[in-house]
């Protein structure tokens, strides 16, 4: 059972993390770029962590015959300050033409205020000038809804993006359908305490099919587990899933979308 975890932040994770997904078959991991557990306090810090990103951590996950990938960007969470942000966007090229860097992300709204969209559309201006995936975060609780109708509204009248290379993460059962309905890909986070459990994104994946569609796990810095992504998938088997449909979801699906990058290999 081969494994791509499309989503997960593994400079919050111990090394011993890497060792219990190489157990559970994981071939690739992507890290989207967010927020650090506090707010940067220049851009100087950004740069230093997107160094990170794209020198330390491919080298790490190596160590457990994982190949380590990763999207470079100006977070939602600290889009708010927009001198800050639009300093960090001037320098984010210069990491995209790293071997691992694959995309621009996490974008997206965090409180759904006007300088996250802009910072947001700005972001998808530099995506489509430089032919990059793009990885979408949309807000969690009671403004997940608001903030992806937002972003969607954003993009329906864009003539120069490829809808195929965006994908929405955390989406859930009321937004999965907005999101695929405009062609974009959806992706369901898997959380320990809140939102997502393995067995609700099975009950997703049984109401809303599997294309377009991917899960990955929350390993960030609160409550969560990269296994848990396994567990969701221990869950299919248990409903009586063979095991080619599994692999779909938890390796053809990412390895489909990640793969419009020539950098990624799966």
């Amino acid at each position: 059972m081969r494994v791509i975890e499309p989503h997960i932040h593994m400079i919050a994770r111990t090394t011993a993390d890497y060792e219990r997904m190489a157990l559970m078959h994981t071939a690739a991991c992507c890290e989207p770029a967010f927020w650090a557990g506090y707010d940067r306090t220049s851009a100087q810090a950004f740069h230093d962590y997107f160094t990170h990103l794209t020198v330390f951590e491919p080298k790490r996950a190596a160590q457990y015959l994982i190949k380590h990938f990763c999207h470079i960007c100006i977070n939602p969470k600290e889009a708010e300050d927009l001198v800050l942000a639009r300093e960090v966007i001037s320098f984010i090229p210069e990491f995209l033409s790293r071997d691992n860097a694959i995309g621009i992300g996490e974008i997206g709204t965090n409180k759904n205020t006007r300088n996250e969209m802009t910072i947001f559309e700005e972001q998808i201006d530099l995506a489509v000038r430089l032919d990059q995936l793009v990885w979408v975060h949309t807000p969690h609780l009671n403004d997940k809804l608001k903030g992806t109708k937002m972003m969607l509204d954003a993009l329906k009248n864009r003539r120069d993006i490829n809808p195929e290379k965006i994908c929405f993460d955390h989406a859930e059962e009321h937004t999965i359908g907005l999101i695929r309905d405009q062609g974009f890909w959806a992706a369901m986070t898997i959380y320990p305490v809140t939102k997502n459990s393995p067995a609700r994104v099975v009950d997703a994946l049984e109401m809303y099919g599997l294309d377009h569609i991917m899960v990955d796990a929350s390993g960030d810095w609160g409550p969560s587990d990269p296994a848990t992504l396994h567990n969701a998938i221990f869950e299919m088997r248990q409903r009586g899933y063979d095991d080619k449909t599994v692999e779909q979801v938890f390796y053809h699906n990412p390895c489909q979308f990640l793969s419009q990058s020539p950098k990624f290999s799966c």
